[in-house]
């Protein structure tokens, strides 16, 4: 478009309109790039602190309501907030009281597994009175851990999620919530001893179909119930040739003879 104006009176009249134009705030906040719309009308910091007393309200609301669903709810729920990080846990084992300690490795939907330097413990929520920090422990909200994007992950999330995600347990923890009867499975071929509330069963895994948990021993095989399990502990070698040399197979051999 022509003007008839010179290059300097052109350039003169541009920056005195440049200077009367009201500049809109410019906000760094990357949500307001990658969403169509903020997600309210306060400061995002207000926002997710109120997330928070939100989700927290809410599972107090649903526990009120569902008090056989209680403990459960309140045990997932801290679980969640101590994923990789160090618990102490009661539990009822048979007729006394244990106490179980180690890191949150997964949380399912009716179990929590600890892992230490020594053991890995399948505890179902029923089996457990009371679980804590241990005290000297830094308290922290959320998980400690640093996380990385991956561009790659993200692209085979989006074309091939279900692949993607069975491949890694770690995703598997993160977009389901196992049960114990799955992630057990997941643990075929593994030593293990199987606590219930009247019995002690040692054996591999072999599978669990029908709400049982298959063990093979040998030539021996058990069928376990798996509400009646109290807790499951991982074995190693040096664990089952101290059981082999005091006698514990023979002991279990022993009994199921006695029943047959």
């Amino acid at each position: 478009m022509k003007t008839g104006m010179r290059l300097e009176e052109y350039t003169k009249a541009l920056l005195e309109k440049r200077k009367a134009e009201v500049i809109a705030e410019q906000r760094n906040d990357a949500l307001d790039t990658e969403l169509t719309s903020p997600p309210g009308a306060t400061s995002t910091e207000e926002i997710r602190l109120f997330n928070e007393y939100m989700e927290q309200a809410n599972l107090f609301k649903i526990a009120n309501a569902l008090p056989e669903k209680k403990k459960s709810l309140m045990l997932k729920r801290f679980f969640k907030m101590k994923r990789k990080q160090q618990v102490v846990i009661q539990a009822k084992i048979g007729e006394e009281n244990q106490q179980k300690n180690g890191k949150v490795s997964a949380v399912g939907r009716d179990f929590v597994m600890l892992t230490n330097l020594k053991d890995r413990y399948w505890l179902p929520y029923t089996s457990i009175t009371s679980a804590n920090i241990p005290s000297g422990i830094p308290v922290f909200s959320n998980s400690h851990q640093y996380y990385l994007y991956d561009n790659d992950l993200r692209k085979k999330l989006l074309r091939n999620f279900g692949e993607t995600v069975s491949r890694r347990d770690v995703l598997i923890q993160q977009f389901y919530e196992e049960s114990l009867l799955t992630n057990l499975r997941a643990w075929k071929e593994t030593w293990v001893k199987v606590q219930t509330g009247k019995e002690t069963f040692i054996g591999k895994i072999k599978d669990t179909i029908d709400q049982h948990i298959i063990l093979h021993c040998f030539n021996a095989h058990h069928k376990i119930l798996l509400k009646d399990v109290q807790v499951v502990t991982a074995l190693r070698l040096v664990s089952l040739f101290a059981m082999f040399m005091d006698g514990s197979f023979r002991k279990q051999f022993d009994q199921r003879k006695t029943k047959e």
